[in-house]
């Protein structure tokens, strides 16, 4: 089945208006977050130059350089899936404040560690860390927020321009934190990013948001961090998603960690051209957004993924080649442009493929692997100009970039979304005389299905069971009966019956449709039986529950 266009089915019965790349800013609360957005990220790009430059100041050695940005990201692989869980069963509001506010404080430290003149390479990438959590638990809110605010087929042009709010922090940081370097010192860009990053946090506390506890209560935080793991892992799409935008990053972050000595490489190299190469290809990823309509309604997503990283290799290969800031700068502008179209596309193909409830922790999931790609492509590359030398690392790097996505698209080609994860009603919770307050709930559910069809049921079935692992199921089985052949049995456990009744609220339309596909198979003259079971081994003894058969509903 050929990949689906996202453009081209969202933009049906659609006023054109609706899907401008602007639409999104005609909401007033996209629009304030938007700008503490944008505040945030200059924020990360002023300290990511003067954490870079100073380091660079520090040490020569090409591993320390590019360490500078391992230890940036991290705490983003690290800290990814419970920042996303916690985004998912907290006050948002709460969470993207208090998020801002350590971001602040461990500037804070940076600014007063230099000015005392303590700063040493290790302890400048303790501090690196320490600000890359702030970071790690920042984005997966910020990402899960964005689908509350706008329509979804708005959805597209509101992440571009998120990625433009981070390429405008990508010249403006710079900027800003250059002509700080410049003129009064590093330490005064940590005590500026401090200051901004409390401004942003004022800013925050002005949205409205009005937090509705879940009326079951909050997950418990290994539990919700469980399903968001089993939720991606049963998803061949998000899987997809995630080898390319790991593959892009590995190899891409070699011109970022490396690019402190490419600048001091070229002809008069120094602080003032390292920041106008990182402002060149922010410049081009914000040229580039104008025109990602029309490349994804023109190609699809494998295509422009490739591309993507062709051009991406083919402006490392330029700078490869040359020692002229006059070359090196396009090159840099087609990297940009390069850099957000693949993240872009690959962002937008994430969120469709998440439904609301577990879209934090799976896009905590997606910023991990960009974080955990960019962490170990820094290492390694960096480790490879220091054996060899700095146009050696970016060389290997661009031809593995551009070859692996080439691979990935072969092995895993992308089919689009054939799912549709609209909220549905359809399945009733049960109810229990009295509710367990302990113990697994196994749920098993009786076909009687005709034995010449039995071959394709067992198919069905094990996409029953990946929409059950999504969901947040411990286990599940499915059962022949040796006596009667066309008797089978589908039993599958949840962790509790909170557990349980969570997830009636997580069914989709695709699961409807499911359910209906596996009720043709069923020849029975009454519904598939339902049965309701708490597991006396999960149980302690004083608090035994009770079984439940059902004639109708779902589990």
């Amino acid at each position: 089945m050929p990949e689906s266009h996202p453009d081209r089915t969202q933009a049906a019965g659609i006023p054109d208006a609706e899907l401008s790349p602007f639409a999104p800013f005609r909401s007033p609360v996209f629009r304030m977050l938007w700008s503490t957005w944008l505040m945030a990220n200059v924020c990360m790009w002023m300290s990511d130059v003067a954490a870079a430059w100073m380091m660079a100041s520090l040490t020569t050695t090409p591993l320390w350089v590019a360490l500078v940005q391992t230890a940036a990201s991290l705490p983003m692989f690290l800290l990814g899936l419970p920042s996303g869980a916690f985004a998912d069963i907290l006050d948002r509001k709460r969470y993207f404040l208090a998020t801002q506010i350590w971001v602040a404080l461990v500037a804070s430290l940076l600014a007063a560690t230099i000015f005392l003149g303590a700063l040493s390479p290790s302890l400048l990438l303790m501090l690196i860390f320490a600000n890359g959590i702030g970071l790690a638990m920042r984005w997966p809110v910020f990402s899960a927020i964005v689908p509350e605010l706008i329509p979804r087929p708005q959805l597209p042009a509101a992440l571009a321009l998120n990625g433009v709010s981070m390429n405008v922090s990508r010249i403006v940081g710079p900027l800003v934190a250059g002509a700080l370097i410049a003129s009064v010192g590093s330490a005064w860009v940590f005590l500026v990013n401090a200051v901004l990053s409390l401004v942003a946090a004022i800013v925050i506390t002005r949205w409205r948001r009005h937090h509705k506890p879940h009326p079951l209560g909050r997950e418990r935080l290994v539990s919700a961090m469980r399903i968001g793991l089993q939720y991606v892992s049963q998803s061949s799409h998000l899987k997809g998603v995630l080898v390319r935008i790991s593959i892009f990053f590995f190899s891409s972050t070699a011109l970022i960690a490396l690019l402190p000595l490419v600048a001091r490489g070229l002809y008069g190299g120094s602080a003032a051209t390292f920041t106008l190469l990182l402002a060149s290809m922010g410049a081009g990823a914000i040229v580039a957004t104008l025109f990602l309509p029309r490349l994804r309604r023109s190609l699809s997503r494998d295509a422009l993924l490739l591309c993507g990283a062709a051009v991406q290799s083919a402006s490392m290969a330029v700078i490869v080649l040359t020692h002229y800031t006059l070359i090196a700068v396009p090159a840099m502008v087609f990297a940009g442009a390069a850099w957000i179209t693949t993240a872009n596309t690959l962002s937008v193909s994430a969120q469709t493929g998440l439904p609301d409830w577990v879209r934090a922790r799976g896009m905590s999931m997606y910023q991990m692997a960009i974080m955990g790609a960019s962490a170990i492509g820094a290492a390694v590359w960096g480790q490879v100009a220091t054996l060899s030398s700095v146009p050696v690392s970016l060389a290997m790097a661009a031809l593995t970039g551009v070859s692996a996505m080439a691979l990935a698209n072969r092995l895993m080609p992308g089919q689009g979304m054939e799912e549709d994860l609209t909220p549905s009603t359809q399945f009733k919770a049960p109810q229990a005389e009295i509710p367990p307050a302990q113990g697994h709930v196994m749920v098993m559910i009786e076909y009687q299905i005709d034995p010449a069809r039995a071959a394709d049921f067992r198919k069905l079935m094990q996409e029953s069971r990946r929409s059950r692992l999504r969901h947040g199921v411990v286990s599940w089985e499915l059962l022949q009966d040796l006596g009667e052949p066309g008797r089978f049995v589908e039993m599958f456990e949840d962790e509790s019956w909170t557990d349980h009744l969570r997830r009636f609220d997580r069914v989709t339309t695709a699961d409807v449709a499911l359910r209906d596909r596996k009720l043709a198979f069923h020849i029975g003259e009454s519904a598939p039986l339902v049965t309701r079971s708490i597991m006396e081994t999960t149980v302690k003894a004083d608090d035994r529950g009770r079984s439940s058969s059902l004639k109708a509903g779902d589990g």
